[in-house]
C-alpha cells in the first residue's frame, strides 16, 4: 500500500520496503540468486527482494551474509547498516567507494589539519544546529507552547560560537545548548509519560531518550549514505573528532537536521499517539523501542525524509534527503575553494 508518497510492503512480516531502503527485522540469510537477493530465513522460505533504486539496506535480526551476496552489494553500490538486538547501531558494510578521490581526501585532510580552517568549519556545524534549534521552538512557542526561557538561553550561548577558540569549546557550546533545547520537550509534547528530565545514553532511562537515541542513529546512517553518493570521505569529521570512530563526517552534518528530521518526527509521533508508553521495552537495563515501536518510528522518519520543501536557491521542491545530499555538495565546493560553506537553515 502507499502511505504518503512511500511505499510500505509487508515482505513475510519482517522485511519493510520504502522508497530507496529496505529494512528487515528478519531473521535468517542473505544470499544472492543471480542479478537479485533474497533472504532465506529460519523456517527455509525465501523472500525475493527488490535491487533496483534501492540506496540502503537496514539490518535489525539476526542475519549473516554471503560473500556473493556482498559482491552484489558492492556492484550495486548499496550500504547496509547493521543494528544489535537493542536496536543499536553496530556497524556498516560500505562497500568499495566508486566516487571517492584523493584529490578530495587530500583536500579535507588540510582542512583537517589547518586548526582555523577546521575551527571554522565546526564553528557552521554548530550553528546550523543552533539555527535550526531556534527554529524548531519558535515555530511551537508562536503556538502556544511557551519555550521562550529556552529560546533565550540558547541565543546566549549562540553569542559565543564564532569567538570559540578550541574544539572542545564548540562541542560545550553545542551540548549546552542541546541541554536547554531538549528540556523544551515537555511543553512541545505536553505528555507526562515523556518526560525528558536528562539525557541519558546506552541505555536510555526514560521514553523520550529512547526515541531521541534511535531516531539520532537512523539519521547518522542515512547521512552515511549520502555521502557515500559522493566525493567525500566520512571518516574525516571536523566538530566531532576524527580519532577511532570509523565515521565521523555524518557526526557533523547530523547536528544541523537533528532538529528537522528527528525531533520533528517525535513530536508528530507522540503528539498524534502514533507512538505511546506502550511501545516501549522496559526490561533491558534502561528503556528501548519495542519492535513495534521501531517500526513506527522507521515509518514516519521515512515519511520525513522523503518529504519535500521549496528550495530557495534551486526554485524547486527537494526531499530532505535530497537536501542532506545537497549539504555534502556544498562541502565538497568548500574544499575545493569554490565557494565558503554555509549550514542549511530550515525557514520554519
Amino acid at each position: 500500500m502507499c502511505i504518503s508518497g512511500i511505499l510500505l510492503g509487508v515482505r513475510g512480516g519482517g522485511v519493510y520496503l520504502m522508497k530507496k531502503s529496505i529494512y528487515i527485522f528478519s531473521n535468517g540469510e542473505l544470499k544472492r540468486k543471480d542479478n537479485t537477493f533474497f533472504i532465506e530465513k529460519e523456517d527455509g522460505k525465501k523472500n525475493y527482494l527488490p535491487i533496483e533504486n534501492i540506496n540502503d539496506i537496514y539490518i535489525f535480526g539476526e542475519v549473516s551474509v554471503t560473500k556473493k551476496f556482498l559482491e552484489l552489494m558492492s556492484q550495486k553500490e548499496i550500504v547496509l547498516h547493521f543494528f544489535n538486538y537493542y536496536g543499536y547501531y553496530s556497524g556498516s558494510f560500505y562497500p568499495r567507494e566508486h566516487y571517492n578521490s584523493g584529490y578530495m581526501i587530500l583536500n579535507q585532510s588540510k582542512y583537517y589539519f589547518d586548526k582555523e580552517k577546521r575551527l571554522n568549519l565546526a564553528r557552521s556545524f554548530v550553528n546550523g544546529s543552533y539555527i535550526n534549534m531556534s527554529k524548531v521552538l519558535t515555530y511551537y512557542n508562536n503556538r502556544g507552547r511557551h519555550v521562550e526561557e529556552y529560546i533565550l538561553r540558547i541565543d546566549n550561548l549562540a553569542e559565543k560560537i564564532q569567538t570559540s577558540e578550541s574544539i572542545e569549546e564548540l562541542m560545550a557550546i553545542e551540548g549546552n545548548m542541546r541541554n536547554y533545547y531538549y528540556q523544551s520537550f515537555e511543553k512541545i509534547i505536553d505528555n507526562d509519560d515523556f518526560k525528558f528530565q536528562q539525557r541519558t545514553k546506552q541505555p536510555p532511562k526514560n521514553y523520550l531518550n529512547a526515541m531521541i537515541s534511535f531516531g539520532n542513529s537512523l539519521l547518522y546512517v542515512a547521512i552515511l549514505s549520502e555521502i557515500y553518493k559522493t566525493h567525500l570521505d566520512p571518516r574525516i569529521g571536523y566538530l566531532h573528532t576524527t580519532n577511532n570512530r570509523s565515521f565521523t563526517l555524518n557526526l557533523d552534518l547530523s547536528e544541523i537536521f537533528k532538529p528537522i528530521i528527528v525531533d520533528r518526527t517525535i513530536f508528530k509521533l507522540v503528539n498524534t499517539n502514533m507512538i505511546t508508553a506502550d511501545d516501549f521495552d522496559k526490561n533491558m537495563g534502561g528503556i528501548l523501542l519495542s519492535e513495534k515501536g521501531r517500526k513506527a518510528f522507521i515509518k514516519e522518519f521515512e515519511d520525513k525524509m522523503n518529504s519535500t520543501i521549496r528550495h530557495p536557491k534551486l526554485g524547486r521542491n527537494v526531499s530532505y534527503r535530497r537536501l542532506i545530499r545537497l549539504e555534502c555538495y556544498k562541502l565538497q565546493k568548500h574544499f575545493m575553494g569554490e565557494e565558503i560553506y554555509e549550514p542549511f537553515k530550515a525557514r520554519w
